[in-house]
Order: structure tokens, then sequence, then C-alpha cells
């Protein structure tokens, strides 16, 4: 048996599995060690948290990893993220209101089953070259400038081999994380438990009412990433190819204990006081042998210290960091770190002095966690203010599509003298955008202690918003040497629905002129905020206003008398 390879990946789930595959593609004499500690093909199970993937993860999966044909064929298509949010009657789905796309997007993603998918990637990646050793568990790395040892267990006995890399994808598991000792706690403390029901669920069966199925085109609501949401929590449910369905709570345990929920039977007693519908409408599906599986993980955040090294290791997946299951960034983060991890092993391969660029993709990948963060900390507490979560969920939405998507597509993120010119000064497009989000993040916790409004018959679909639509349709697009001009672009447009959004939340809140200028790097809706910052900030953007008008509930004119 071989004993000698360029890379060893403990680890042979999806993020090892797809490492793997990236880096034959690029390197088809690559040889590579694959050890996965269970013990056959995985399970159709619900053994990770969400099954769903989003632009970026699409682009990777299709694109980099050439696996188009198979999703198309094996996976199904997924219709968005979709959101029912909190009403006064929540037994009647059609009296909520509703965020999503009414027609297919543009740009495809799907949903995973991952059981079916980790077992195609194991396929390719052997059938490329790879050797993948199932019932083999990594024990022990020991580093060395000449080779590192790996240890691992199978049929109970202990075999050593060597690599010039080693890859940690063991999840939260985490060897490297454990014996480097790098562990980083994250302050985002929520949890989640989810199961898999035999059979297909489809919320247009939840009503009666014809004109409110008949908004959407047959299927579409089923193929999409449904969430029911209200104070301190989001319920999941995906529908996947097996025919099967995912349902997940995520819940903040400050305001919904961990103990209400970490059993299938406490979950569903959970559903019926909080979602009462869901109750009644998935309780069916799992009884008798309907239920597949109940798993359950409790602060399921982790940051990391470390995460690539000039010494010839790196961490991919969760054996990283892991921020929350909301918009599904797990595939995201497992794209950007066997991106930036592969490059490296090639560049090293092939004898270049990586040292300078380790350092870089190490700052940019901690970077765009810890960027990301806020995004999440503390915004459970959110979940039942509609108003707010409706502009939230857009300016979320626009800053993926708009900056860290396009970059990807455009292979930037390997690119040194991009990442430079992009995020290297205090006024650089990247150091602005990472501030923008910050401080509309703050507005958004601060804007709760005044909207408290419950509304009902709504439908928002972001490709009404002609600035989503744009950024949306344009995630593919190479633009080669104008994307520098193309990411300022969108920066400015950032720029100016901050300032929109501002000012019909300052309105509201403190009664601020609508035309008032406002700089959108001193927006805040805090007691003490400075007003006078924006005295020289920008003027209103009609169109701007014109699509924020999209999001805005309220009646203008009556808030506006009122003040």
């Amino acid at each position: 048996m071989q004993t000698q390879y360029d890379v060893i990946i403990p680890g042979g789930g999806l993020a090892g599995l797809t490492l793997a595959i990236q880096l034959l593609r690029a390197k088809p004499d690559i040889s590579i060690l694959i050890l996965e500690s269970r013990p056959s093909v995985a399970a159709t199970a619900a053994h990770k948290v969400g099954e769903s993937t989003v632009e970026l993860a699409t682009h990777y999966m299709r694109e980099v990893l050439d696996l188009k044909g198979y999703l198309e064929e094996h996976e199904l298509p997924k219709h968005g993220l979709r959101f029912f949010f909190k009403t006064h009657n929540k037994e009647v789905i059609a009296d909520r209101v509703e965020l999503g796309p009414r027609i297919k997007l543009p740009v495809p993603s799907h949903q995973l089953d991952r059981g079916t998918l980790e077992n195609h990637l194991a396929k390719v990646a052997s059938e490329m070259g790879a050797t993948l050793l199932l019932g083999a568990k990594a024990k022990e790395v020991n580093f060395s400038p000449e080779g590192h040892e790996v240890i691992y267990i199978k049929d109970e006995q202990e075999v050593t081999v060597t690599a010039r890399w080693v890859a940690d994808a063991t999840g939260r598991g985490s060897l490297l994380k454990r014996k480097l000792k790098f562990q980083k706690p994250m302050d985002h403390a929520v949890n989640a438990v989810w199961w898999r029901v035999k059979g297909v669920v489809d919320v247009d069966d939840w009503s009666d009412n014809m004109e409110w199925r008949n908004q959407l085109e047959p299927k579409l609501r089923y193929l999409s990433t449904v969430h029911f949401m209200d104070k301190g929590y989001w319920v999941w449910i995906i529908p996947l190819g097996s025919k099967n369905t995912s349902i997940g709570i995520v819940a903040d345990p400050a305001v919904h204990p961990f103990d209400e929920i970490n059993k299938y039977d406490k979950a569903l007693n959970w559903l019926e006081k909080n979602e009462p519908l869901c109750f009644e409408q998935l309780k069916p599906f799992g009884e008798g042998d309907g239920l597949l599986d109940f798993r359950v993980l409790k602060h399921f955040a982790h940051d990391s210290g470390q995460l690539y090294s000039a010494d010839r290791w790196g961490v991919v997946g969760e054996s990283g960091a892991f921020l929350d299951p909301l918009y599904s960034p797990g595939s995201d983060l497992i794209s950007l770190a066997n991106t930036w991890l592969s490059d490296l092993i090639l560049r090293d391969l092939d004898g270049e002095d990586i040292g300078f660029r380790t350092k870089i993709y190490e700052q940019v990948h901690l970077s765009h966690v810890h960027n990301w963060i806020p995004i999440y900390q503390n915004k459970y507490l959110l979940m039942g203010n509609t108003q707010i979560m409706v502009m939230k969920i857009f300016w979320d939405w626009a800053i993926y599509w708009s900056i860290p998507c396009l970059l990807f597509t455009n292979k930037a993120f390997t690119d040194l003298m991009l990442l430079k010119k992009l995020f290297a000064s205090e006024d650089s497009i990247g150091r602005r955008f990472e501030k923008l989000n910050k401080v509309m993040q703050d507005m958004f916790l601060d804007w709760r202690h005044f909207e408290h409004e419950t509304f009902s018959n709504h439908y928002i679909d972001p490709l009404d918003v002609s600035y989503l639509k744009k950024f949306q349709q344009g995630l593919d697009f190479q633009h080669g040497p104008n994307l520098v001009a193309q990411i300022t672009e969108n920066i400015e447009i950032l720029e100016k629905v901050a300032a929109e959004i501002f000012r019909l939340a300052s309105n509201q809140a403190k009664g601020t002129p609508l035309d008032m200028r406002v700089d959108p790097y001193a927006i805040s809706l805090a007691d003490d905020a400075d007003m006078t910052l924006h005295e020289k900030g920008m003027e209103r953007d009609d169109a701007i206003a014109e699509d924020v008008d999209h999001m805005w509930f309220y009646n203008k004119q009556e808030i506006f008398q009122t003040v």
C-alpha cells in the first residue's frame, strides 16, 4: 500500500471531497489520501445542518468542480429563499407577509441531499485518482519539514502515512485545531435541531386560497428554502431530491431555551405553540416510520485563530469557522477555503514560496468571517419585526451579491494585486464595504426599539427591486480588467441604499425629514446619535428611493403627518 502522498485529507465529507476534486481537476497527477471515519457510504440522513446552497457555492460546484450535470440531474433546483413573517393568525399562511421570488431567479442554486451528494463526490474523487479509505479515523498528525506524519486507525490497527500537506476536513472534530490549540469562541449562542421525514412537504397545499396559490407557478414555493420566522427563531422546510423533506428549528436560547426543542416530541410541542400551522401539517409526516432521523447542535457558531500555514497545512469547512445556517453560508465558506488552500498547495508543489500569500489568504478569510458575524449576532431578536427584517434581508442579499459573490465568480480572491487594491488601505473599497455593513447592522438593532407593528397580506419580491435584480443577474459576468470599476459602482449603490433605508427608519423613529442628506457611514438610530454628521452627506437618489419603497409597508403620508 502507498504510504507517501502529496496531500492527506482527514475527513471525507463535503469539504474534504470537494477539496480533493478541485486539486485533481487542476493537477491530475497529484496524490491524495482521504481518511473518512464512517465505515460505509453516507446515509441519506440529516447528518448536516441544512441542505441549501446559495449563489457562491453553486458557482463553485457547477463551474469550478464541473458538477453542473450531476446537480441538474440528481439534485433539486432551488427557487431562492422564501420567508413567512410573524402575523396575528399564524394558522393562515395566506395572511402572512411573504418574501421571495415569484419567478425563477436568473442565477441557479440547488437543494442538496447531502448523503446522496457526498456519495457522488466520493465516487468522482476516487475515479479521478484519490485514495478514499472508509472506516479510517485520523488519530494524530506529527509535523516535519521533510513530510508530515499522519497516524490513523482502521480495523483496530494503527497505520502511519506521510504527506507534504495535511488538509483538515474533520468538521467539528477539528483535529488540527485541537492539536495546535487555535480554538476560538464566537459570541453567537444559537442552537439548532433538525430532522427528516418521508414524503414531499409542499406549503402550497397549506391553503385553499387560490388567489394566494396562483401568485406563483406550481411547485415554485415547494422548491424554495422556506423559512417561518418570529422573535428569536426561524423554522426551515427544505425539499430533497430523495422525495423526503428536511425540517429544522434554529433558535436563540435567550428567547427559546434549548431544552424546549432538543427532543423530537419537544420540538413538536414547540411548533404547536409557536408555529401551529407547521405543527398541524408536519406532525403526520413523522408518524410511524416517517421520521427518518433527529439531530441537535448546541451553540453551533465557532471561530478559528488560524486557517492556513506555510508549514504546509490548512483547515477547511467546519474545522475552521462556522457562522449560522441562515442564508446557507456553510457551503460558501467551504468554497472559499478550498479555493485558497488548493491554490497554496498547487503553488507549493510547483516550487513557489507561499509564505506571503499564505498570510494574505488567512487575513482575507478571517476578515470575511468576522465582517459577516454582525449579520447574525443578536439579530434573532429582530425576527419578530417584519418591517426591519424585510429591509435587513434585502440588505444582506444586496451586500452578498454585489461584492463577495462577484469577487469569487471573477477569481479575485486569489489575485494578490487585486486584493491589495480592494482591501489594503483604510479608504479602500473593501474597507468601505465592511464599515458600511457594520453601521447598517447596528442600525437594524437600534431600530427595534421603535418598530413593533405586525403586518399581514403583503408579498415582496426581490426581483421587483431593480438594483437587487441587477446584482443577481450580474453574478456570473466576467469583468476582467473592469472588475474594480464594477465593484466601485456596486459600493456606491449600496451607499445610496443604506442612506435611503436610514431616511425611512429615522423618519418613522425620530421624525427627521425624508429629504435630508445622509452620510451612510454615520448612520445611527441611537439616542445620542449626532445628526449634524449628515449635513454634508449625499442627497436622495430618486431611483433608489423608488426601489426601497417596495420594501416599506407603512402608509408614509399618515406617518409623516403625525410626526
